[in-house]
This record gives C-alpha cells, structure tokens and sequence, in this order.
C-alpha cells in the first residue's frame, strides 16, 4: 500500500479537508495514475451528504478523472508510463456476464464505482479528489493529446452520461434534439448533440443562458414558462434529454414530442414523479431514463469531442475551494462544470 493525499469529507455536512489515504500497489494488470484534475459532478455532493444512503468517512469523492500514468502492473499492454489518461464512475465489474461482454460495463450488477463502491479487497473505494489512484487498465480510457486534461476531466461522467443516450435514441442528422436544462449535463448534451448534426433547441427556464447555448451551437432557447410558446412547439421535437433533477410538468413538455418521440431522463430527482398517461399514449412517445455508458463507448465519445475540438466549459478551482464548489452547485452557481486542479494538493 501507499500514502497519497487527498480532500475528504468526514461528515453529511461535506466540509473537505487535507487528508491522506491509502492506495493500493499496482497488481499485473493495474495502471497508477497520477491524478492532475478532477471534475466536480453533482453526484459527488449528494454522496458525500449521505443523500443517496449512508457513506463511508472519510469520504473522498470524484469520478471525472484526468491524469497521466505514472506505473504499469507486469501484464498491462494498453499504457505506458506517460500516457494521458481517464477514470469515470466504474473502476470495475465482473468482466464476465452479458452485460460486460456486450460493453455495458455500467449495468453489470457487480460492478465497482470509482467511489462509494467495496471493492475486492473488501474495502471502501475513494474518488478522484486526491492525487494518485490506481485502477484496474480495463477501466482506463486514453485522452487524446488534442483535449485539454482540464476540458476532458467532466466528460468522465457529464460527456458519457449525456452522449451514450444521443447514441442509443439514434440522434444525428435530420433529427430534432431538446435539451432540457443548462448545466454542466446538460452543455455536453448541446455539444454533442450538435455535433452529430441534430438540429438542437434548449429548453430552459429563463432566457439567462441564452446567448451560451447559441454559442455552443443550439438552433433556439424555448423558454419552458412560457405556456404559450410550450403549446406552440408541440410535435416538435424527436428526441428530449432531461437533464434537470427537479419536477416538470410531463403533460407539457412530453407534447412537445413529435410522433414516436422519446424523452430520457439523465437527471435525477429525489422524490417520485407524477404524470399523466395520455401524452404518451396520443403521440406513442415515450419516457425513458439513462445512466452513463460503457468503457468502449466513452473512449469513443473522447474520440468525438477531440474530432471536433471541444471538452466541457470549465472554471478551475484549488482544492481549498471545494467546500464552497459543492455550496455553488447546488445553487447553480458554475458555468458549467468545476474543475480541481489537483496541483494545489501537492
């Protein structure tokens, strides 16, 4: 085992502080990486509050991981020492049932989150607040040399989490892509979406970000307190990516799905949902919800942002300032996804 320092929270509260936490040596096939940028993802905050079940403190969170190898196990034939590479949400599975041989790593009932997890060793994982960790090579992704490790850093789990369902509901050219909230899921979805040729509209509360979703490449901003212009925009929509994790109003936004439309949850609200069947029945639309992808695909989505020269929209923090990230998260104060500089915990 090692010694490496990270932030954790010992306590619902979520105050981080300087803490050291043990690593384990790298086995045959494990890839160490030393860690020089981590997203804040809003998952990290309801975990480490003990919002979605108890945790284990200390707990060290981040699963947005952006770094360069720093030793390979004996066996590891993918990296090398010096490669520029990644961690999501999985840092393993059983390799073995449908799921895993299929790529959907993420759906295996075994699998290991990068943190709040057991892993085999029986002890509990810690995330990517910190500057080394050490991960099986199978659940390692290469950055391509294009992408900033800042900018590629969120597309660890926001890039994934909003591209793997635009894959799978078939979105590209000719077809109508909503994006539902503006935040640091929801501008990856703009992005991506736009970059497989849909033509995109944001569906936003207030106009506020207007001007950020046209520059990233949406065709209109629908302002969803408008009841006048939600009824105008019925039937016109393929495809909804829900990325909010507050109540709507199903009944209005599900008709702004055309025919055989589909709306995927990505977002995740705390409480149960209430809604009506007959929007889904009259236009046989759908509602559906999507978790991250598997290992493949999200080196494939690497491979698209760099394609087409964009990572997340940032702003970087020190480690000293994670408390208070988590604080503006919550309260939607981040265009639109933090990132910490891990340098500042050296």
């Amino acid at each position: 085992m090692r010694t490496v320092t990270a932030f954790a929270t010992h306590t619902p509260e979520g105050v981080f502080n300087r803490t050291e936490i043990e690593r384990r040596d790298p086995g045959p096939r494990d890839v160490v990486i030393g860690i020089e940028y981590c997203g804040v993802c809003h998952s990290d905050i309801h975990s480490a509050r003990g919002e979605w079940g108890p945790a284990n403190y200390p707990f060290v969170a981040g699963h947005e991981i952006a770094g360069v190898v720093q030793e390979v196990g004996s066996d590891v034939t993918r990296f090398a020492v010096g490669d520029r590479v990644g961690v999501g949400c999985l840092v393993d599975s059983c390799g073995e049932c449908r799921h895993c041989l299929a790529g959907n790593e993420q759906f295996c009932a075994k699998g290991i989150g990068t943190y709040g997890g057991i892993g085999r060793d029986g002890k509990p994982t810690l995330g990517g607040y910190s500057t080394q960790i050490t991960v099986v090579e199978n659940f390692v992704v290469r950055i391509p040399d294009s992408l900033g490790l800042d900018e590629a850093a969120p597309l660890l789990c926001a890039g994934i989490t909003t591209y793997s369902p635009l894959v799978h509901w078939g979105a590209g050219p000719g077809t109508r892509v909503g994006v539902m909230g503006l935040g640091g899921l929801g501008h990856m979805a703009v992005k991506f979406a736009v970059a497989m040729g849909a033509d995109v509209t944001v569906l936003s509360r207030t106009d506020a970000k207007a001007a950020d979703a046209l520059a990233m490449g949406a065709t209109r901003v629908l302002p969803t307190g408008d009841r006048a212009a939600l009824k105008e925009a019925r039937d016109s929509l393929d495809l909804i990516i829900n990325t909010v994790s507050v109540p709507i109003d199903f009944d209005a936004h599900l008709r702004l799905l055309d025919v055989d439309g589909a709306m995927v949850m990505v977002g995740l609200p705390p409480d149960d949902l209430s809604l009506k069947v007959w929007p889904l029945l009259t236009g046989r639309r759908s509602l559906s919800a999507s978790p991250i992808g598997g290992i493949a695909e999200t080196q494939e989505m690497l491979e698209v942002a760099a394609r087409d020269g964009f990572g997340a929209t940032i702003e970087t923090i020190s480690a000293d300032e994670i408390t208070a990230a988590h604080d503006r998260v919550v309260a939607g104060d981040v265009r639109y996804r933090y990132v910490i500089d891990i340098s500042s915990m050296r």
